[in-house]
């Protein structure tokens, strides 16, 4: 659906790490209810894209932008405000080991929130119910497989109420048999009209959401546009070249 003010937007973003030019001047909008997948080679720039999307890394170069006014990163409250809105999911859980998975969805909401422990668990509950963990939030997280972590993960973030959830590689370290309860919950969120940015090798799943295919290399975008424009296209596409060899790799029709 066209929309004239987007909801979230990257401007000539730039980040140095370790003196390398990890991203280099990337510019993305998103359309509230938008699925932007990014893919490409390991060491392209995705993570640290959005990372910085979520200024976990502050850029070096350039502007965020929400509901078109600029983050000012300087300034504390801005910056805690932004994060409470762009909810982040990592590859590998980044739960407290130490808290039941409810308490893990809970504690943002009591400790940035100041919401009072009985409202929060009730919420919290509400999250995990959505993702189908209600009957596993007494357990720890050592108690959980890695896609019932993920989920828990992803949970923890809605609880926020964010406006844009960035998701990076949320199936990497999941074993096989574990990636489709994590994606059926993705489906979901998409279905509901949530604004996200994707890191995946999930190619297939991706082809069947995104609105958009965001190809990253050596920290910038290279191609851009609906899978079905990049992967039909002739000639061959960077990004059809690199989806065939995943699919050869996963035993997927790319």
């Amino acid at each position: 659906m066209p929309q004239t003010n987007p909801i979230f937007r990257v401007e000539n973003v730039s980040k140095i790490l370790g003196g390398n030019k990890i991203i280099d001047k990337v510019s993305l909008e998103l359309n509230k209810g938008d699925l932007k997948v990014l893919i490409g080679p390991s060491g392209g720039g995705k993570s640290t894209l959005l990372q910085c999307m979520n200024l976990l890394y502050l850029p070096d170069e350039g502007d965020i932008y929400l509901e078109g006014d600029k983050v000012n990163p300087s300034k504390k409250a801005a910056l805690y405000g932004f994060r409470q809105q762009v909810g982040m999911i990592f590859q590998d859980f980044n739960l407290f080991d130490h808290l039941s998975a409810l308490e893990n969805v809970a504690i943002a909401l009591i400790k940035v929130k100041k919401q009072s422990k009985a409202k929060a668990g009730e919420r919290a509950m509400q999250e995990l119910d959505r993702v189908g963990l209600s009957d596993k939030a007494d357990l720890y997280p050592a108690q959980l497989s890695g896609g019932q972590k993920q989920r828990v993960s992803v949970a923890r973030a809605l609880a926020m109420d964010p406006k844009i959830m960035l998701l990076d590689e949320p199936t990497s370290a999941l074993d096989p048999e574990l990636i489709g309860e994590v994606l059926a919950v993705i489906r979901d969120l998409a279905a509901s009209g949530m604004t996200m940015v994707m890191a995946t090798h999930q190619i297939a799943f991706a082809a069947s959401l995104a609105d958009e295919f965001v190809f990253m290399q050596d920290g910038r975008i290279v191609e851009q546009g609906s899978p079905q424009a990049l992967m039909d296209c002739t000639p061959v596409s960077r990004t059809k070249d690199f989806c065939s060899k995943l699919a050869e790799l996963y035993g997927e029709e790319a």
